[in-house]
């Protein structure tokens, strides 16, 4: 994987991964593709930060879901050099039937089944790890082939995904080939 440093020329055909500031949902609540909004000022200092830093005319490219089009419409009414649209590849996994419950309430048994096929178990019954995957991917393939800066504004796992895509690993098979650390609320990664 390899990161920009502070080279404009670097930075001219970044992407940029962003993740959404903090959910207005309870902490240790699974909540993947439950459409729940930001908290306002943490959405507003995430903004003001990120459109000190964003390069000239980059394209902002947003999950549908409240939590990042808050952030992307409050970059837009500082920046209006950039362009902006959505894209549903840039949605967080859904979980199905686990979407709103509290991790440590989800059974055993089903966190278990998932990490022995992490890759193609369909935890919660709607969406597996590949499938985010090759979704994220299908969306990281369009972004690489433009010429100018794009900006994900997206969730954890997509950010995760698509820093598995710059290290040129496009399959997961194992819970342990998915990368630990979620990039915080509000915060962002240059990649190229």
């Amino acid at each position: 994987m390899r990161y920009i440093d502070d080279d404009p020329v670097a930075s001219s055909g970044a992407l940029w991964l962003v993740r959404h500031p903090q959910p207005l949902i309870e902490a240790g609540v699974c909540y993947g593709a439950t459409d729940v909004p930001a908290d306002a000022a943490a959405t507003r200092s995430c903004a003001l930060e990120l459109a000190r830093q964003l390069p000239r005319g980059a394209r902002l490219i947003c999950s549908p879901l409240k939590r990042c089009m808050q952030l992307g419409e409050e970059l837009l009414r500082l920046r209006t050099d950039l362009s902006a649209s959505t894209d549903g590849r840039l949605v967080e996994m859904d979980f199905g039937c686990w979407e709103k419950w509290r991790w440590d309430d989800i059974p055993k048994a089903a966190i278990d089944a998932w990490t022995a096929e992490f890759g193609r178990w369909r935890f919660g019954g709607k969406q597996s790890v590949q499938e985010l995957m090759d979704r994220v991917a299908g969306a990281w393939a369009e972004t690489r082939v433009a010429a100018r800066p794009a900006v994900w504004i997206t969730h954890a796992g997509v950010i995760r995904a698509a820093m598995l895509l710059s290290a040129g690993i496009a399959s997961v098979q194992r819970s342990d080939q998915w990368p630990r650390k979620p990039l915080g609320f509000g915060a962002h990664l240059r990649l190229y």
